[in-house]
């Protein structure tokens, strides 16, 4: 691969100040069992290439699936003549110098057991066994369970002597059991919606406590079917981790991409409550809040060395101590905003130019267990498992709903809730962040569904995060 890109950047007979090639070879292999029975069993491979120039300041972007040195030629005049056409009217122009820099390494994602370790028979014999554990009960209307296995590599070359090479293994796993009573029906998931999304090996299958917690998962579903309904009342709210990852990437992640607060997006994603001017003065959250960029954390779902325009990725902290410190905006995004970012250029496919997204976004832990926690709250709520979210175009209000909830009474976890929910405002409820928990009470989980960009880009992001606890927080019921 190597040989084609550089052999052909050498021949491109175009008068650009820069130029760059980005190969992506993708496959991906999906499995799918429902009640029991195997529903979809399939394998697709992708490859192509996207050619991006610098022209006068400006740049553009042009795609092809053929990797021969004629169709690579013609892709980069094509995108030769659009960022000529529009120099013009650039509004920040960029330079080679300062946003595509010479960059050389790679990125291996480590691994225990390579992704075809197991046939496709065997994929669907562990997910209808899953299934079948999930049936603890006649009460057990439906279950399903799933597997997304991925690798996909990545070369990027550059006229001024970039070479780098990443390959990223993943694995997601999703299991979930539907009980029903009546008029009253409850689903109980392994952690939410595609939540067990990481980098790795078939080794991530195999857990040891997996039938275990397959089994829990079907007995919750049928517990939630008799347990009260969450009050409705302003209270403490003890969030998990699996539960955190959406607060996260929803209240933090999206409200601090740079080209949203541009207005880049606004006409589709929407924009953000943040403003460029409270880098470096908002307090964002309380003195507890501490939350990184960190493409480094082995196994995390969107770790990498580089993004895909070769900016070398780093652990840093966007909001330290509660007070926000930088955003989460490319090389390009940093000039025209002037303000701090990170490696976080990142492209779904061979076909997308690089836009700002999240990747790894986790809140660093404290220094309590969940015990010391809640021992001083006298009345609360603990929510697991995202079920449900709604939030306004400017990452402003927002309402979720969660799948399994307890109560919290005189500092101890006392009966199990259903349908439990809460509301608030960004600002409000990142400052009443009053308890975090310590290391052993971090869990990282992951979503290959986060989109934006037009036209759309659903890419995968991590999120680790400890227990929290927040004061006063309206928590509501979902009635009858």
């Amino acid at each position: 691969m190597w040989s084609e890109l550089t052999n052909a950047i050498a021949n491109f007979d175009i008068p650009a100040d820069w130029i760059g090639i980005r190969a992506v070879k993708e496959t991906t292999s999906n499995h799918y069992v429902r009640d029991g029975s195997p529903e979809n069993n399939g394998k697709s491979t992708s490859l192509g290439a996207m050619v991006e120039v610098l022209v006068d300041g400006c740049l553009g972007y042009a795609a092809t699936n053929y990797l021969t040195l004629p169709s690579l030629q013609a892709a980069a005049t094509k995108a030769y003549k659009q960022a000529f056409a529009t120099s013009k009217w650039w509004i920040h122009s960029f330079s080679a110098k300062g946003e595509r820099p010479k960059v050389i390494g790679q990125y291996i994602s480590p691994f225990l057991e390579p992704l075809d370790a197991m046939t496709p028979g065997e994929i669907n014999d562990l997910l209808v066994r899953i299934c079948h554990t999930l049936l603890v009960s006649d009460k057990i209307v439906h279950t399903t369970a799933n597997a997304d296995i991925k690798e996909k590599q990545t070369w990027f070359v550059s006229s001024n002597g970039s070479e780098v090479y990443q390959k990223i293994m993943s694995l997601g796993t999703h299991y979930a059991a539907t009980a029903q009573e009546g008029g009253i029906v409850q689903q109980r998931t392994n952690n939410g919606w595609q939540a067990h999304c990481y980098q790795g090996g078939l080794e991530l299958f195999k857990q040891d406590d997996l039938w275990n917690h397959v089994e829990q998962i079907g007995k919750q579903a049928v517990e939630l079917l008799t347990a009260d309904e969450c009050p409705n009342t302003q209270t403490n709210l003890v969030l998990a981790p699996d539960q955190m990852m959406l607060q996260i990437h929803e209240s933090v992640g999206h409200p601090l991409e740079i080209d949203r607060i541009l207005g880049d997006e606004r006409n589709y994603a929407g924009g953000s409550f943040v403003n460029k001017e409270d880098f470096g003065s908002l307090e964002y959250g309380s003195p507890l809040m501490n939350v990184t960029f960190d493409p480094t954390v082995p196994g995390e779902f969107a770790s990498y060395s580089f993004d895909d325009t070769g900016a070398l990725a780093t652990k840093e902290y966007l909001i330290k101590e509660g007070k926000l410190m930088r955003g989460l905006g490319s090389l390009e995004s940093q000039k025209r905003a002037q303000v701090a970012g990170v490696a976080c250029a990142r492209a779904c496919s061979w076909n997308r130019p690089p836009i700002d997204r999240m990747a790894n976004l986790n809140l660093e832990p404290g220094t309590e267990s969940l015990e010391e926690m809640i021992a001083d709250v006298e009345h609360g709520v603990y929510m697991e498992s995202n079920r449900s979210w709604s939030i306004d175009d400017r990452r402003y209000k927002f309402q979720f709903g969660c799948e399994y909830g307890t109560l919290i009474e005189n500092g101890k976890l006392t009966k199990t809730l259903r349908n439990p929910n809460y509301r608030a405002t960004t600002p409000n409820f990142w400052h009443g962040l009053s308890k975090i928990g310590n290391s052993s009470t971090w869990e990282m989980y992951g979503t290959p569904f986060c989109g934006k960009g037009e036209p759309n880009q659903a890419i995968w992001v991590g999120h680790g995060s400890p227990i929290c606890l927040f004061t006063n927080v309206e928590v509501f019921g979902g009635g009858k």
